[in-house]
């Protein structure tokens, strides 16, 4: 259950996403959400340890980002380590950026649906600070109607499901205020 704030324009903290996150999937998908790492990570589930979708430090926009990725991620890449992507690094060539690019576009959409929902600040990443991303900031803005779509189909159960429970961290609870 999420915790309630004084404020619902507040930002929710990164602790309080990860036990929304815990309560809609450890249970029915073993998986675990916890922050406090250099870099992000996904590490699917072994024989004795659930999956573990871990994100940079104590960011709640990096554990929403990681949340979208396990969202999209089919049963196959939920049982690859990092969902069986290939990460190149910043600095990029142009072709590589590109394609950094449009590998990025389904989770940011999707991550810019959940920061709405949870009242965090979105901003759109090229994982590179050599680069612009105005045209790919556009592109998210244009794939927001294939996002609510693809969120209430079948296919984006799980990621409504987040989606709803995000939005309780909205709510105030006028008997603490």
């Amino acid at each position: 259950m999420p915790t309630s704030r004084a404020s619902s324009s507040s930002e929710p903290s990164a602790e309080e996403i990860v036990t929304v996150f815990n309560g809609c999937f450890a249970l029915t998908y073993g998986v675990k959400m916890r922050g406090g790492a250099d870099e992000p990570l996904y590490l699917p589930a072994s024989q004795v340890s659930p999956a573990e979708l871990i994100f940079r430090e104590n960011f709640p926009a990096s554990a929403l980002h990681e949340a979208a990725h396990w969202c999209i991620a089919g049963a196959h890449r939920r049982n690859s380590l990092d969902f069986a992507y290939t990460y190149i690094a910043a600095p990029r060539s142009a072709g590589e950026q590109e394609l950094f690019f449009a590998a990025e576009l389904r989770t940011q959409s999707l991550e810019s649906v959940f920061a709405e929902t949870a009242n965090v600040i979105f901003n759109p990443s090229a994982d590179n600070l050599n680069c612009d991303i105005s045209a790919f900031a556009n592109a998210i803005a244009r794939r927001r109607a294939q996002t609510d779509e693809w969120l209430n189909s079948s296919a984006g159960m799980r990621a409504m499901q987040f989606c709803q429970a995000l939005s309780g961290l909205k709510e105030v609870d006028l008997t603490n205020g």
